[in-house]
């Protein structure tokens, strides 16, 4: 495999040549500035062989560099190893940015290639700035994966769904009845909404084009008056044909967005600078003022109605039935000894299954033992597949997409004997997870005041995790989402009522074990105090907290009570829909601490 990586960075550094460019950066991304992406834009994934979701390799005329984030430092080496392309490890103090590894190796004069549908608005600006010190220009090029990837897959084509009202609680007309609203305030007169989750939402529509995601590769132009769609017309059945014409949306072909934005008589359009690329930004008619703001339907997406608020704890019930159905086997498979990663991944999705509304995962099962949970986004595979015995931790992280709701949980697990550092670690991050999940704050309070809370018991041994503590997650959507997130980045979203995040504090130790304790929650009102009105979480998760690794002693009392209240609620919703065996299984592992 990393022959042929090599292979294919001298391809590129040729077709570099031929275009007369010292470096091009490919990014994870694709024209939307999606997370997750269809298999047609895993570019950085087939020229670097790194699977990771996130990473940007640069490649110069000599040298090949990938730069990613911590979840992926361990993966990033194993894949990298061989394939002459040098890993930098972001967020540390050592690593170059991309822009100064490029002011270091590039001379005055130099030009670096990108793929402009591949780069918001904000990351070009960003790097002509940085590059332009040193006089080295930015040059937007075709996309070189046209030529030289030769069996690369097409776009999906798959078809498109209305999303029922009684799930999404709010009509399609009603959404942008309120974007056209905030435009109008805004003094806008249009706006382009690239991010394929807000188009899903505004339009109460669901696809399959990504993996795990029910979005569908498509561009939104909203006027004050019409609605416009850019969409291949084979994904849209006549169903859906009738349903845009009612709520007065025009469908035109994907292909036809840059044609149509060049002839737009618009005054003033809105374009969100971080979601939206620099290719199509850069067609909007000239005569036409870009108002560069952020899209109001990011937040209108995260604040949940009442129908959706319903339907996640509906999901969250239904996903905690299958989730003791699968711990209980657990339990006793780990005795007969024939268990492996693996084997768990295709158990639990099996008990998910077997639940009404289920859809499919959310994202690929994380299911780890011992060291390979170190790995944050480990994912077993029949070469790194491994037996699990009776001793040591399994972290196991997982969701569901559901009709009714999207689920997120991570379990950390005790299979049998634990060292006393594992109980340790197990207990801390335990006290950070209560710790957050106790948190009482007053309204305007955003998710990076609260981070601290989660990393203060292993920030007090001189311990850390580099991923964020709590991310957004969408309604039969995405399960990540913004603008919302608790971590150590600013980030000026205050949190809102209604809001869903995870709560995941995380410690991994190279060789040893991987440790993470993840609920969903939903801020809610906590009444009036004050100068004001306060807010604090709801867990929505309804799922046993494994007691085996838990040192009672470095709880606190009302940690303690938490936890204890934690798994009443937990045995009294879920034990009415469970069998006499679960009930007592449960019963058990519910017990007070």
């Amino acid at each position: 495999m990393n022959q042929s990586i090599s292979i294919r960075i001298q391809t590129l550094q040729e077709w570099l040549k031929g275009k007369k460019l010292e470096a091009i950066i490919i990014p994870t991304a694709d024209p939307h500035i999606s997370e997750y992406l269809a298999p047609h834009w895993k570019i950085r994934e087939w020229i670097s062989g790194f699977t990771g979701s996130a990473g940007t390799i640069v490649v110069t005329l000599h040298e090949a560099g990938l730069w990613t984030d911590s979840r992926y430092f361990i993966q990033a080496e194993q894949q990298l190893s061989g394939s002459g392309i040098k890993l930098y490890k972001e967020g540390l103090s050592e690593t170059p940015t991309i822009a100064e590894f490029l002011s270091n190796k590039l001379n005055s004069g130099d030009h670096v290639g990108i793929d402009g549908k591949l780069f918001s608005i904000n990351q070009v600006n960003e790097i002509k700035n940085k590059l332009n010190h040193r006089d080295i220009k930015l040059e937007i090029t075709p996309d070189p994966m046209n030529e030289l990837w030769k069996d690369r897959p097409l776009i999906p084509e798959t078809e498109i769904s209305i999303y029922p009202l009684k799930y999404a609680g709010k009509s399609s007309q009603d959404k942008m009845c309120i974007v056209r609203e905030q435009l109008k305030e805004a003094g806008s007169d249009a706006i382009i909404i690239s991010a394929l989750d807000e188009i899903a939402w505004i339009l109460n529509i669901r696809g399959g084009d990504i993996h795990c995601n029910p979005v569908a590769i498509c561009y939104l132009v909203i006027t004050m008056e019409h609605a416009h769609l850019f969409i291949n017309p084979v994904k849209v059945p006549i169903t859906l044909k009738k349903y845009f014409r009612d709520i007065k949306v025009e469908q035109h072909n994907y292909s036809d967005i840059q044609d149509f934005l060049r002839q737009i008589n618009i005054k003033k359009i809105s374009v969100d600078p971080a979601k939206t690329n620099y290719s199509i930004a850069s067609s909007i008619n000239s005569l036409s003022q870009i108002q560069l703001i952020p899209s109001p339907i990011a937040l209108l997406k995260a604040i949940r109605n009442e129908q959706e608020i319903q339907g996640i704890h509906s999901a969250m019930l239904r996903d905690g039935i299958a989730l003791v159905k699968f711990l209980k086997w657990l339990e006793e498979a780990i005795s007969q000894g024939n268990v492996t990663e693996i084997t768990i991944d295709k158990k639990l999705h099996a008990f998910r299954a077997q639940q009404d509304l289920f859809i499919g995962d959310s994202f690929d099962t994380i299911a780890g033992y011992k060291e390979h949970a170190a790995i944050v986004h480990y994912e077993a595979t029949p070469e790194t597949d491994i037996l699990l015995k009776k001793n040591g931790f399994l972290l196991l992280d997982s969701g569901a997409q559901y009709l009714d709701g999207t689920t997120d949980i991570t379990r950390t697990i005790a299979l049998g004997e634990l060292t006393e550092e594992e109980k340790t670690d197990y207990t801390l991050i335990l006290k950070g997870h209560i710790t957050l999940a106790m948190a009482i704050f007053p309204t305007g309070t955003r998710g990076t005041q609260l981070d601290v809370l989660a990393r203060m018991p292993i920030w007090q041994k001189k311990m850390n995790y580099l991923h964020g503590t709590g991310h957004g997650v969408g309604h039969f959507l995405n399960v990540h989402e913004g603008p919302q997130s608790i971590r150590m980045n600013e980030n000026p979203v205050p949190l809102q009522i209604g809001m869903v995040t995870s709560n995941e504090p995380g410690l991994y130790k190279v060789g040893k074990h991987g440790i993470r304790t993840e609920n969903l929650t939903l801020v809610v009102s906590a009444g009036e105090g004050m100068f004001g009105e306060y807010l604090k979480f709801e867990t929505l998760t309804l799922c046993p907290i494994c007691k085996k690794g838990i040192i009672k002693e470095l709880l606190t009392n009302e940690e303690v009570e938490w936890l204890n209240n934690y798994h009443q609620e937990v045995y009294d919703k879920l034990a009415p829909n469970l069998d006499k065996d679960e009930q007592k299984w449960l019963k058990d592992i519910t017990s007070n601490l």
